[in-house]
């Protein structure tokens, strides 16, 4: 049966309903799940049919109402609840350390999980909080799963494991991309909440593409942008305010329709269920895509540079002080 086009008003469910004979039977973990996120919508739409969907988040009360939510909608689906706080690299491995005890493997990771841009933050290591959050983190509970990744491959006949990066079309709207000099070491002095999260975005397009290149095409590696959704996270108080001096949000702090199409959080989880388990993406590893397409064209030069690329996989090896080698 011949698969359906995706285009910008496409929901989550319909990319799934249409991928339905790719999730059976698969198992995944999706980062970041609070309700009103999209997350969340991504673990609903692929719950409907997968074998496991591990749902993450740092506050357990939170993840049960997750679950909760989920269990409601689809009481048959298979829901595991995982404690991860990406922020910490303490908490990154003692999370993988549980994932890693499963009897099951893991056959999509999906990086969703983001911190709000605003006012500067380090973190528990002394990190940036939205690099930290965003790439380091996501870098090390990566590295330290992808046995059980790499064990979907063995378990599942000629599949492939995937790494789905949520970015974002704004890592290519300011800055240069990565500023490799402030990743370990943070400057407060020079820091704008929006250029942060602007190369945290960029630092996932880079390892979408780097991650096949390192692991020799054992694992594949998809970022994406989601659209300009008005999440939870978009409702955070000191995020308003950065969104409402660029004209994202109105004084009043309501998303600005004038000159700008938003997403639902069902359109916006679309593109990243179509990243997941889409099979006309087995061709192009590596690849951006926005509105549920393949848009390579729109990554800026600075996010497809496979020297940054690789200059930022060994940097962040150095931070965490571990080599991740497959």
């Amino acid at each position: 049966m011949s698969l359906p086009q995706f285009f910008f008003n496409t929901t989550a469910e319909e990319v799934a309903d249409a991928l339905a004979n790719e999730i059976k039977g698969k198992n995944v973990l999706v980062t970041g799940t609070s309700l009103n996120g999209i997350g969340f919508e991504t673990a609903k739409a692929i719950a409907k049919y997968a074998n496991l969907v591990v749902i993450t988040g740092y506050n357990e009360e939170r993840l049960k109402s997750t679950e909760d939510a989920l269990k409601r909608d689809l009481p048959s689906a298979n829901i595991r609840r995982l404690i991860l706080d990406l922020s910490s690299l303490a908490a990154v491995r003692k999370a993988a350390a549980e994932v890693n005890k499963y009897s099951e493997p893991i056959h999509v990771l999906i990086h969703n999980a983001a911190a709000a841009a605003g006012s500067f933050k380090l973190t528990v290591d002394n990190l940036e909080s939205q690099m930290a959050t965003d790439h380091i983190g996501p870098f090390l509970f990566t590295k330290l799963i992808a046995p059980k990744l790499l064990s979907s491959a063995t378990a599942t006949a000629n599949y492939t494991p995937r790494v789905v990066w949520v970015s974002s079309g704004a890592h290519a709207m300011m800055g240069s991309g990565v500023n490799f000099a402030t990743i370990g070491k943070p400057d407060e002095a020079g820091y704008q909440g929006l250029e942060a999260y602007s190369q945290a975005k960029s630092a996932n397009v880079l390892m979408g593409i780097e991650i096949g290149r390192r692991s020799a095409g054992r694992v594949k590696g998809y970022s994406l942008h989601p659209g300009i959704i008005y999440t939870n996270m978009n409702q955070k108080e000191e995020v308003m305010g950065e969104l409402k001096a660029i004209g994202v949000l109105r004084a009043d702090g309501t998303p600005n329709t004038d000159n700008i199409q938003w997403k639902t959080l069902a359109q916006g989880a679309a593109t990243t269920v179509t990243a997941a388990f889409n099979p006309r993406l087995n061709d192009v590893p590596g690849a951006y895509l926005d509105d549920c397409n393949v848009a390579n064209d729109k990554i800026a030069a600075h996010s497809s540079d496979t020297g940054n690329a690789k200059k930022l996989w060994d940097v962040t090896e150095e931070i965490i002080g571990e080599k991740f080698a497959f």
